[in-house]
C-alpha cells in the first residue's frame, strides 16, 4: 500500500499557496511537509489540521494505492503457519459493534474497507445506511449472528479478512456506571467478540473499549479476555495462534481529538508480527479545541422530534442503566 499526496500539491497550487504556507497555515512542522514531500506517512491528526485549513476533505489531498500481493505462508513448526501477505485487491474489515461507524471512518481513512457491518441499534443502522449506502448492515443482536453469516453477508471466507475491529458495549466496565463487568449481559459480548476473531481468523484484530475493563475485579477479566484470544484456532489441518501486543490505555487528545478520552486498545495479529501502538502527535498542552473540530461547520437546524424525545429520555438514565 503506498501513499500519493499530488491533489494535495495540486490543491496549494490553485489555491497559490507554497509549502511553507500550508505548514504555517495547518500548524505542522517542517519535517511532516518534508514527509508529505516523500510520500511517507503522516497521522490522521496531521491530515486533519491539512483539511481544517484548507477547507477541504481528506479525499481532496491524498490517495492511496492498495497492491495486490500473492499470499505466501512459512512453516514455523508442524502446527503453526505464519502468513506474510493477504491476497485481497482491498484491506477487507469486518467491524462489529459498529455504532453509527466512528471506529469504520478511521479504518477507512486509513486504506481499509468494511466488508460487513454488525450493529443492534436500529437508528444506528439507519445512520451507517444513510452514509453507506452499499454497505451490507446485519442490524441484529451478535449473540444471534453465527459468524458464517457475517462471512457470507460480507463475501468473505475464512483468512480472508484483513481485520475484525470493534468495542463490545462497555457500560458494564464504565467507571461511569454500576460496573457490573461480566455479571452484566453486555459484558458478555466481548466473547461474542472473540468468537467472531476465532471463526474467521482475520490477519489482524483491534479492540477496544474504557479503561476500566483493566481493572474491573483486579484485571480478572482483561486477563480473561487476552487468554481467550491467544488461544490456538485449528483450522484445515493448520494451527494459527495470535500474538496480542501488551494493551495499553490511549487518550483521543493525544491524537488530536477536543476530548479527553481514555479507552484500552488491544491489537493481535496471526503473522507473529510486532505491534507498535502509535506516537502521541499533540502532547503537553498543544491540544485541539472543539473550535478546531466543528468552527466550520454550518449553523445546526432545527431538532427533530426524535432528537428531542431522546433528550428527554436521558434524566433518570444514570439510575435505570448505571451510565
Amino acid at each position: 500500500m503506498s501513499v500519493s499526496y499530488a491533489k494535495l500539491w495540486k490543491l496549494l497550487i490553485d489555491k497559490n499557496m507554497k509549502k511553507q504556507d500550508l505548514r504555517d497555515a495547518a500548524g505542522i512542522s517542517t519535517s511532516t511537509v518534508s514527509k508529505l514531500g516523500r510520500g511517507e506517512d503522516v497521522t490522521t491528526a496531521v491530515l486533519t489540521k491539512i483539511c481544517n485549513a484548507l477547507d477541504c476533505d481528506i479525499g481532496d489531498i491524498m490517495e492511496i494505492a492498495l497492491n495486490r500481493e500473492k499470499e505466501s505462508a512459512k512453516r514455523t513448526d508442524a502446527n503453526t503457519v505464519s502468513v506474510t501477505h493477504i491476497v485481497n485487491d482491498e484491506l477487507k474489515v469486518i467491524s462489529l459493534f459498529s455504532g453509527a461507524g466512528g471506529l469504520d471512518i478511521g479504518f477507512e481513512n486509513a486504506g481499509f474497507s468494511i466488508s460487513v457491518a454488525v450493529e443492534a441499534d436500529s437508528s444506528c443502522c439507519d445512520t451507517l445506511r444513510t452514509n453507506r449506502p452499499k454497505l451490507p448492515i446485519i442490524n441484529e443482536r451478535i449473540e444471534d449472528v453465527p459468524s458464517e453469516r457475517i462471512l457470507l453477508t460480507g463475501g468473505l471466507n475464512p483468512l480472508e479478512a484483513a481485520l475484525v475491529i470493534g468495542g463490545p458495549p462497555c457500560q458494564s466496565f464504565s467507571l461511569a456506571g454500576l460496573r457490573k463487568g461480566l455479571d452484566d449481559e453486555r459484558g458478555e459480548l466481548l466473547f461474542e467478540y472473540v468468537r467472531v476473531v476465532r471463526d474467521t481468523l482475520p490477519v489482524g484484530f483491534v479492540f477496544e473499549n474504557v479503561k476500566g475493563l483493566a481493572n474491573w475485579d483486579d484485571g480478572k477479566a482483561l486477563k480473561l479476555l487476552i487468554e481467550e484470544l491467544s488461544k490456538p484456532i485449528d483450522y484445515q489441518g493448520v494451527r494459527y495462534v495470535y500474538t496480542i501486543a501488551e494493551p495499553q490505555i490511549l487518550n483521543a487528545v493525544d491524537y488530536g481529538v477536543p476530548q479527553y478520552r481514555e479507552r484500552i486498545i488491544i491489537v493481535g495479529n496471526r503473522e507473529a508480527k510486532p505491534f507498535a501502538y502509535p506516537t502521541a502527535t499533540n502532547e503537553n498542552g498543544s491540544y485541539a479545541t472543539v473550535w478546531d473540530a466543528i468552527g466550520k461547520l454550518p449553523p445546526p437546524q432545527k431538532p427533530s422530534q426524535a432528537a428531542m424525545r431522546v433528550a428527554s429520555s436521558i434524566k433518570g438514565r444514570r439510575e435505570r442503566h448505571g451510565y
